[in-house]
């Protein structure tokens, strides 16, 4: 009966440790796509200076503030637009690109399961964390929420899969 209680409290831990490890690496791999994407979006901003975007901003919003001067949303594009100078470019791009390269070593390493990746990594993202809620303090944009509420989530489970690492659970 006490084997039977063994194995049945092993089949628990094992589904919760496979549970966890799935969840890892579902969020390393939208860390993955996401450091892609902040990359590529490094890359097209340096093209867009602050002339191009009023231009596209005037395309975009130019006929429904000729109906409606009040339109919620085609005027929180204009303002949106109105703090982009060639010094927010710059702080953008260098942002944008850097961050992506840094996760994409990261969760490059993650995936080979180099042991020094792990602690980096909760390292790397408790920093982002720091300043995505500096960066709300000032925007108060719900997108910086969504990002911290992940990166908090993404330090518990890396914190966790390299428990397991470390304890050769999955060996």
């Amino acid at each position: 009966m006490m084997l039977n209680d063994e194995l049945l409290e092993n089949k628990k831990i094992n589904k919760k440790n496979n549970i966890l490890h799935k969840s890892f690496e579902i969020g390393i791999l939208l860390k993955g796509i996401d450091s892609i994407f902040q990359m590529i979006g490094g890359i097209l901003l340096v093209f867009l200076n602050p002339h191009r975007l009023n231009k596209i901003v005037v395309l975009l919003t130019q006929h429904e503030l000729s109906k409606n001067p009040r339109d919620t949303i085609a005027n929180f594009i204009v303002k949106s637009s109105l703090g982009f100078n060639l010094s927010a470019q710059h702080f953008a791009v260098f942002y944008l690109i850097s961050h992506g390269v840094i996760k994409l070593i990261l969760v490059t390493m993650l995936l080979k399961k180099k042991m020094f990746a792990y602690p980096l990594t909760i390292f790397s993202l408790a920093l982002f964390i720091v300043y995505q809620i500096y960066r709300y303090s000032h925007r108060h944009s719900p997108l910086l929420i969504g990002l911290t509420i992940f990166d908090i989530i993404m330090i518990i489970l890396t914190f966790m899969e390299y428990q397991n690492v470390k304890n050769k659970v999955y060996e």
